[in-house]
């Protein structure tokens, strides 16, 4: 139920009673095994917008882990888009931790862009998680999954991207995030916190029709499990699971090759012969470790592709700092300014 005016709770008892409803052998396993083996004093950060599934995913944490209590903290973001409605999310969850005696940490977006995109409001809250916390606890449930990979395959993503979201995601700089509902559904999730009387906020701006994911979520998740005649969203959920398998194999193959030469130059020879999944993937992470590099659109990055597949001499632009140029049996970057080769640059 959404939430309403309501100035006391008990919180605590609320928690006690969700956790019967969501047992602890409900949260993802691989989750599970990361907790168990967690360093004692780490501190564990919950991104909670106030939402059901935020909520649910605090209120659980709290209540199946007591001995990290005192070591929670709760990390709310204000995108500042829906005026009161949001000041009034930012007040409900700060009562909720101010009960559950849970640290409470804001923020919000100063430089508001005159266009907002799904994309850079996405980017915004992550960098304040970032900012904010190492190990970083995250409410995405299963339907979020079924989202998440028609919003990728729309835009032709490979295994990594119809991975995500994934229960255990490590990050730069030892961070991780953690993702332990992933086994649960939106609808249950919503029926196990009116059983346990727990009241949440709603975001009124879910129900509308301007972002990608919600014309997904109101338009086409209906239709398509309807007209698949079975639980599409656990279809999803499976293929999603399968597919971080086959991501994680691929990996791990490219780590045993000797793909990265003297002075962090590609070198192709290590990749003769073998699958082109393989060759994208080495050729991303190379381009992924150069200074400067801009995020190049799919048709450069095939252009880039195609000339390492055929060998054929190639320098092409891959941002302010410089060109990837392949001459031999090498893909190397040049900084910008050095002496060009005596081949002419090809078009991005």
């Amino acid at each position: 139920m959404p939430e309403k005016a309501t100035t006391r709770f008990d919180w605590p008892n609320a928690a006690a009673r969700l956790a019967t409803l969501i047992p602890r052998e409900r949260l993802d396993p691989l989750v599970r095994q990361w907790l168990e083996s967690a360093p004692p004093r780490g501190v564990w950060s919950v991104a909670f917008s106030g939402g059901p599934d935020s909520l649910a995913l605090l209120l659980l944490l709290w209540a199946h882990w007591p001995e990290r209590q005192r070591r929670l903290q709760a990390l709310h973001f204000d995108h500042r888009l829906r005026g009161r409605e949001s000041r009034a999310d930012a007040a409900f969850c700060r009562r909720v931790c101010a009960a559950l005696g849970v640290k409470f940490v804001t923020g919000a977006w100063r430089a508001l862009p005159r266009d907002v995109s799904e994309a850079a409001a996405r980017a915004v809250r992550m960098a304040f998680l970032a900012r904010h916390g190492r190990v970083v606890f995250l409410g995405h449930q299963q339907d979020d999954i079924a989202e998440s990979m028609l919003m990728r395959l729309a835009r032709g993503s490979g295994t990594g991207g119809l991975a995500a979201p994934r229960p255990l995601q490590k990050l730069p700089r030892r961070r991780v995030h953690l993702r332990p509902l992933l086994g649960v559904k939106k609808a249950e999730i919503v029926r196990a916190l009116e059983r346990a009387g727990v009241a949440w906020r709603e975001d009124s701006t879910n129900a509308g029709r301007t972002f990608l994911r919600n014309r997904i979520r109101h338009t086409v998740i209906k239709a398509w499990a309807e007209a698949a005649e079975r639980d599409a969203v656990a279809g999803a959920a499976r293929s999603r699971l399968l597919l971080e398998e086959d991501d994680d194999a691929l990996e791990a193959w490219l780590d045993q090759l000797d793909t990265i030469g003297p002075r962090g130059r590609l070198n192709l020879p290590a990749l003769a012969g073998k699958p082109r999944a393989l060759l994208r993937r080495a050729l991303h992470r190379w381009l992924l470790a150069q200074p400067e590099t801009f995020e190049l659109s799919r048709q450069a990055f095939d252009a880039i592709l195609a000339s390492v597949e055929l060998g054929r001499r190639t320098r092409h632009s891959v941002g302010r700092g410089g060109f990837a140029v392949l001459d031999g049996d090498e893909l190397r970057f040049e900084r910008v300014g050095k002496r060009k080769r005596s081949f002419p640059r090809r078009p991005n």
